[in-house]
């Protein structure tokens, strides 16, 4: 229920950062000046009492985080990625949260086991090992086949963890819906509209049947690309609290020290993972929500293997043409053109200056060409982008939430591997490819192959159609059945006429 009780939730968030010595961390790590750290600690240092004391064992961001419940740890999980926005030492902290954290026992991810499937676990399993690694909401566990002895990964949901989700949610609701009412000019962010995106997603997460199936698109979407793996689901293994797929073998994408020890080329490995995303968000429109380095694995040869496919993104051809049109833009440094976009789209209120947003774009863009990603500082890159849409009125486009926020992560995941890769000379080719097939003649084609099948379909309706809305038109009261007959003959004729053109344009192109 959201209501005022989630005051107190919102109060133990600061005091358990207070407590655990995580509020210092931050304001540390966001360079908070003196008169904002005087007031947050005047309001929360004499509730500290009521903070959680967490695991004191952990590092302080760590402990508050995981003290205070999933959709914490969800949020450090993607700050743990952007260094350079809360610098090297919290996203160390941080980096904790991707798949490290304290895990439940064995016994109890077994029980659940065997109760989901419906089977003893010693009757599906040979083997069946203590938590290889412990996330938010699951934990894994590496176990053998019993018929077939193949080495396989088995996801369990974390006990009760639907609840305290939905607790957490709740008091972000509350939060969000007192931004609104305190901050008029916060409404055009639409606080409530990004927490209701959140909680979808995440909801998706909570059932392993819904991660299963993305797991086996994404697989299927991604069959020929180079250099990318995506383990196989194991569907009689798998059901709503658990999921068995194909054990993934290799070093973690967030462990350099073992990238190298093993071989690999770091900056092949960073320009791939940026390149990978572009091309299945482009490309296919469905794409990794959560591709941070804890959900990315380095395999012997090389190859880049994804998993935990609970967080995944879908994005339509127009809203792809619109993105795409956007990046192609910046790249060729043609600011007038990415502001039009944006209007056309109606990313920006028609009323506003497109030359003066361009201006405004091109004050993003030209600090950060011909730079490698150690000489940029995303921090205040997003502070302006921020001041910017402030300015202009742009909304929060709730459908692009998870695109932008993946693209933030994944280009975090990229520098932490290579931190002088040079963003736009890495997505170019991508992007520019994407233009080819989805802007011109040859798209123009396919658009209209798409359409005459749509009308194809409906053309042995179309005499009917087409008949009822002349006879509206023309005289609301029902003709005779001889007067109908000469114009369906000649609908007829149209409708087979367009039948046939669907097919014809549909084999030839």
């Amino acid at each position: 229920m959201r209501g005022p009780h989630n005051i107190i939730r919102l109060i133990r968030t600061g005091a358990t950062l207070e407590r655990t010595g995580a509020m210092k961390v931050v304001m540390d790590a966001f360079d908070a000046g003196p008169l904002l750290r005087i007031v947050v600690r005047g309001v929360v240092w004499p509730f500290q009492w009521l903070g959680y004391k967490g695991d004191v064992t952990m590092p302080p961001a760590t402990r508050a985080l995981t003290a205070l419940g999933p959709a914490y740890i969800k949020f450090g999980q993607v700050l743990s990625t952007r260094p350079d926005v809360v610098g090297d030492d919290l996203a160390r902290q941080l980096r904790v949260l991707q798949d490290k954290l304290p895990p439940f026992p064995v016994r109890v991810a077994k029980a659940e086991v065997a109760k989901e499937l419906g089977l003893p676990v010693d009757q599906m399993f040979s083997t069946f090992s203590e938590p290889v690694a412990a996330a938010s909401l699951a934990q894994v566990h590496k176990a053998t086949l019993a018929d077939t002895g193949e080495a396989v990964a088995v996801k369990v949901l974390r006990p009760g963890i639907e609840r305290a989700f939905r607790k957490d949610i709740d008091a972000f609701y509350f939060a969000a819906r007192m931004i609104e009412v305190l901050s008029p000019a916060s409404r055009r962010l639409r606080p409530m509209d990004v927490i209701t995106h959140f909680e979808g997603v995440v909801m998706g997460e909570l059932d392993l049947r819904l991660e299963s199936s993305a797991a086996a698109e994404f697989a299927a979407n991604t069959a020929k690309d180079p250099g990318f793996q995506v383990p196989q689901i194991r569907w009689h293994l798998s059901a709503r609290r658990v999921m068995t797929l194909q054990w993934a073998e290799g070093v973690s994408a967030g462990d350099n020290a073992a990238i190298d020890a093993a071989g690999h080329d770091r900056r092949a490995l960073a320009a791939r993972v940026l390149q990978l995303f572009l091309s299945h968000a482009l490309r296919d429109g469905f794409f990794h929500g959560d591709m941070h380095q804890g959900n990315l694995k380095i395999a012997a040869n090389g190859d880049i293997i994804a998993y935990d496919f609970g967080i995944m993104g879908r994005i339509d051809e127009y809203t792809r043409r619109v993105y795409a049109e956007i990046l192609f833009g910046f790249i060729r440094k043609d600011y007038k053109r990415v502001a039009e976009v944006h209007f056309e789209a109606g990313y920006v209120p028609a009323d506003r200056d497109v030359d003066e947003f361009a201006r405004a774009l091109r004050a993003v863009g030209e600090p950060i060409f011909g730079m490698d990603a150690s000489r940029i500082s995303m921090a205040r890159l997003l502070s302006y982008l921020f001041e910017v849409t402030e300015r202009f009125g742009m909304e929060t486009r709730t459908e692009l939430i998870l695109l932008q926020r993946t693209m933030v992560v994944v280009e975090g995941v990229a520098r932490s591997l290579d931190p002088h890769m040079n963003i736009w000379q890495v997505a170019q080719p991508i992007v520019e490819d994407y233009i080819k097939y989805s802007i011109g003649p040859k798209a123009l084609l396919r658009d209209l192959v798409k359409t005459a099948r749509v009308l194809a379909r409906f053309g042995p309706r179309l005499p009917e159609l087409a008949e009822a809305a002349l006879i509206r038109q023309t005289n609301p009261t029902p003709q005779p059945e001889p007067a109908r007959l000469l114009p369906r003959l000649g609908w007829a004729a149209l409708g087979s006429a367009v039948t046939g053109l669907g097919i014809w344009l549909a084999n030839v192109l």
